[in-house]
C-alpha cells in the first residue's frame, strides 16, 4: 500500500499492507458487505460471519473500494501523501470517483471538533465528511464556532452527569428555546427581532415534520484520554449534552479499559442519526443513513480479515 520511506503506521493500514503480501486481499470474490461469502470450512470466520454488525444494512456496493484496493496507494493530488481510498488530511478520494461513492444528505447539519493529537490516519471522522459533505464541517481544537446564541438548536454528543437521551432532546431545546424567548422580552426589538427570525428557520423543513427544534450536532474526534480539555472548554459548557447509551462498538482498534459503549465517531454520528430519525422526526427507519458506514464497514471486514490470516483473530 506504500513505500517503505512514507509508511503511514496506522493498525489498520500496517494489516492492510500485511494482508496485500500474503495476497490474502487479492481475491477476485468481493469483500464488501453485499457478499460476505466465506469458506465453510473454517468455523471461526463463520462464527465472525455470524455475528458480523453491518448485516442487513443497506449499504452500497463495495465494487470500487474492491478495485482501489487491487490499484494500491496513490498519491493525494492536494498534498500527494500515500493514501488508499481517501485523504484523511485533504478529505478527498484517492482513486475512487466521487460518482462511485455514495453521497447522503443528512437532517441536521454535523460539527466535528477533532483534538489536535489524534493521529489522522486513525480518525473515522473523515468517512462522515466524504459521505455527507455538505452537511458535515471538521474542526481541529481549539477552533470551535460560537454556538452561545444557538443553545436552542445545537446538542453536544458526549456522556456525562447531565447528559440526556436522544428521546429528549426535543422537549429540553423547546424550553431552552421558551426561556429564551421570556428574555428576549425584556430585550431591544431588534434582538427579538432577530430570536424570532432563527426561531423560525430551527422550525423550517425539519420542523415541518416534527416540534424538534434541532440544527446541529457537535462530536468530539479524539481519544477518550484526551477529551478533558475539549469537553471543559467554556464555549461548549451551555450546550445540552446527549448520550447514546445503548449502543455498542464495533471499531477494530477499541481502547483497553473502555467500555464498549465508547464508539467511534463515525458509529456515533450514525446511531444518532438513526435514533434521531426514529425518535425525535417520528419516522420510520428505512436506512437512510447506512452509508455512513460505507468505508467504515469495508475497512472493518478487511482489517478481521487481515487479522485472522495473521493468526491474531481467532
Amino acid at each position: 500500500m506504500a513505500s517503505k520511506s512514507d509508511r503511514i503506521t496506522t493498525v489498520e493500514e500496517n494489516l492492510l499492507k500485511a494482508g496485500e503480501d500474503n495476497e490474502c486481499f487479492k481475491e477476485k470474490e468481493p469483500l464488501g458487505s453485499n457478499s460476505f461469502r466465506i469458506s465453510t470450512g473454517d468455523s471461526s470466520l463463520r462464527n465472525e460471519q455470524a455475528i458480523q454488525p453491518f448485516q442487513g444494512l443497506k449499504l452500497a456496493s463495495h465494487n470500487v473500494l474492491e478495485r482501489a484496493q487491487l490499484t494500491g496507494r496513490l498519491k493525494c493530488s492536494k498534498c500527494c501523501g500515500s493514501r488508499m481510498f481517501y485523504c484523511y488530511t485533504c478529505f478527498s478520494l484517492v482513486g475512487v470517483n466521487q460518482e462511485e461513492i455514495p453521497q447522503i444528505k443528512l437532517p441536521v447539519k454535523i460539527d466535528i471538533i477533532k483534538h489536535p493529537n489524534e493521529t489522522d490516519g486513525k480518525s473515522t471522522a473523515v468517512h462522515a465528511k466524504l459521505i455527507a459533505p455538505d452537511d458535515v464541517t471538521i474542526y481541529t481544537y481549539p477552533c470551535i464556532p460560537e454556538y452561545e446564541d444557538k443553545r436552542h438548536s445545537v446538542v453536544l454528543v458526549f456522556p456525562g452527569p447531565g447528559s440526556v437521551t436522544v428521546e429528549e432532546i426535543s422537549k429540553q431545546l423547546l424550553e431552552v428555546s421558551q426561556k429564551r424567548s421570556s428574555a428576549s422580552l425584556e430585550e431591544p426589538c431588534p434582538k427579538r427581532a432577530k430570536h424570532d427570525a432563527e426561531l423560525k428557520d430551527a422550525q423550517g423543513v425539519e420542523g415541518q415534520q416534527s416540534a424538534c427544534p434541532l440544527q446541529r450536532v457537535v462530536f468530539i474526534d479524539s481519544t477518550w484520554n484526551q477529551t478533558s480539555k475539549i469537553i471543559t472548554d467554556e464555549r461548549l459548557q451551555a450546550l445540552l449534552q446527549v448520550e447514546l447509551k445503548t449502543r455498542k462498538t464495533c471499531f477494530w482498534r477499541h481502547q483497553k479499559g473502555s467500555p464498549d459503549t465508547y464508539l467511534a465517531t463515525i458509529e456515533a454520528i450514525y446511531y444518532f442519526l438513526k435514533d434521531y430519525h426514529e425518535q425525535c422526526l417520528s419516522q420510520d427507519y428505512q436506512g437512510e443513513y447506512d452509508n455512513l458506514l460505507f468505508f467504515y464497514s469495508y475497512l472493518h471486514q478487511l482489517i478481521n480479515k487481515a487479522k485472522h490470516s495473521a493468526g491474531k483473530l481467532n
